[in-house]
């Protein structure tokens, strides 16, 4: 598979979902001006035809990104993640023990970005945000980082139950359980930690799963992506091979 072909994991008339790689920005982004590859154009180049995005998906995160073929199907699609009926599942490294399961409802202003969110209602009132959380397993390494004298994390699987932007990083900051990797919301000391222990470079938050109904034949569709290489080597070096 060249650079250029993103994996289709689904794909009919109406939409296509695609595995996105970490580092790759959905669309064309003015804070990030000087990237010249996006999901958007590399999916419609690799299957010949426009395609429409139905949902966010944070560039440094990876996974399931769904597209719609046309825009009646684009219009009924959005509607279903506004009215957060769509299903999500996400694999995340955490800092920390975290409890073994736990839902997190913090309400969450609007983030603002200084160049695309310059007319943004400064005032605007927090929104509602929920997300569900499920620990898969725990380590704890014999390495010390900042004033601890080992390194404890978690690997979580997180259910979203609304679609706030930077939902899950700011969530998981909140409760004092940062994803690995996140420079925007994280622990810079862990991140020092991991890039200099495991070379690992980018965010330990996959987008692994989503569900919702065919928005023309009603039928439930199921949706799954695997973890990068990157990502795979994490799980297996931390003892957690076989959980995910």
């Amino acid at each position: 598979m060249s650079s250029e072909q993103l994996k289709i994991i689904y794909q009919d008339d109406h939409l296509v979902a695609v595995n996105k790689p970490s580092g790759l920005l959905v669309h064309r982004s003015m804070i990030d001006k000087h990237e010249t590859r996006f999901a958007l154009q590399l999916v419609r180049n690799q299957i010949g035809q426009r395609v429409y995005p139905v949902h966010r998906l944070d560039k440094p995160t990876s996974g399931v990104l769904l597209f719609a073929l046309d825009s009646e199907t684009a219009r009924l699609m959005g509607e279903q993640f506004t009215a957060d009926v769509v299903q999500k599942r996400y694999l995340a490294v955490v800092r920390g023990y975290s409890a073994e399961h736990d839902v997190i409802d913090y309400p969450l202003k609007q983030e603002r970005d200084k160049m695309t969110d310059v007319l943004a209602d400064q005032d605007k009132q927090a929104q509602a945000a929920v997300t569900e959380y499920i620990r898969l397993a725990t380590v704890e390494l014999p390495l010390p980082v900042g004033r601890y004298q080992t390194a404890r994390f978690s690997l979580l699987q997180l259910m979203p139950k609304t679609g706030r932007k930077h939902q899950l990083r700011r969530h998981m900051k909140h409760i004092f359980h940062p994803i690995v990797g996140d420079t925007s919301h994280g622990d810079g000391r862990q991140n020092q930690f991991f890039r200099q222990q495991f070379d690992c470079q980018r965010l330990l938050l996959a987008a692994t799963a989503m569900s919702f109904m065919h928005p023309h034949t009603g039928a439930k569709v199921k949706l799954s992506a695997s973890l990068d290489a990157v990502f795979e080597r994490i799980i297996d070096e931390l003892g957690w091979s076989g959980l995910v």
